[in-house]
């Protein structure tokens, strides 16, 4: 077992001086509007460099706080950028780190994944991956101490997402993260009629229209909608932007959007 998963992508991303990624988190987070509604069971967030997806991410996590002593494991799943590979992977390490410190895996929980169909332990497709890395820092910030269960997802169907979310969705002490951005490379005004488009098929819970050329995230984005259409959850978008917004040139953009899904009443 390997002990620790070290950060790939800390001072490329993200600042990797602990004060200087502190000070930058609590920024956009603190700048990020609050919703009245109920915080969120589960978030979509976006995974980019901070200077360009920060904020919008940061308008998820702002939804967070007032979970802070309630959530006590967060279900994290991102594609995979760098390894190709059926289903999705978990880590053998003890502990994920970034610059703000460790946060322990929850053994019993990836147990419980690795009974599941499809559902492999993968430590090369957790090295570099930067989809579940540049969430961390944003969880550690906003809900302090929890145990993590991150998941990187390859070529799997919705069904198969789905069901892996299902057997760990647990109740008010676990939180599911999506990380996921959404069109690459195209213009301004295209990207964001693209991503208009994919954030009202989120919305819709509608995974047969989200697919690679609308979020990079599909994957694990679909199993969200697959179960949340299932058990009649509502899922709202809280921003929408492109890198565009944040000074990147505007003929060759990336989309993020932020999400909230808010549980069907029991």
């Amino acid at each position: 077992m390997a002990s620790q998963r070290h950060p790939a992508v800390a001072g490329t991303f993200y600042p990797g001086d602990r004060d200087s990624l502190r000070r930058m988190v609590q920024e956009l987070v603190d700048s990020a509007p609050v919703e009245e509604a109920s915080p969120p069971k589960a978030v979509i967030a976006p995974h980019a460099g901070y200077p360009f997806s920060g904020g919008v991410a940061a308008a998820a996590y702002a939804q967070l706080a007032a979970l802070r002593d309630q959530v006590k494991r967060v279900v994290l799943i991102g594609p995979s950028h760098h390894v190709p590979f059926r289903g999705l992977a978990v880590s053998s390490a003890g502990a994920f780190t970034t610059p703000l410190g460790a946060i322990p895996l929850d053994g019993e929980a990836t147990e419980t994944a690795l009974s599941l169909p499809g559902v492999t332990t993968l430590d090369a497709a957790h090295a570099r991956e930067h989809s579940l890395e540049t969430q961390l820092p944003f969880l550690q910030e906003v809900l302090g101490e929890f145990q993590l269960i991150p998941m990187v997802v390859g070529d799997a169907a919705p069904e198969q997402v789905a069901g892996v979310l299902e057997a760990l969705w647990g109740g008010p002490e676990t939180l599911v993260v999506v990380s996921s951005d959404l069109s690459h490379f195209h213009d301004d005004a295209t990207a964001r009629e693209l991503d208009t488009a994919t954030a009202r098929a989120i919305e819709a819970l509608d995974p047969g229209r989200v697919g690679p050329e609308n979020a990079c995230g599909c994957r694990p984005v679909n199993g969200l909608l697959w179960l949340a259409h299932r058990q009649g959850h509502r899922i709202t978008t809280l921003d929408l932007r492109n890198s565009g917004d944040a000074g990147a040139p505007p003929e060759r953009v990336v989309g993020y959007g932020a999400f909230a899904l808010e549980e069907a009443a029991q």
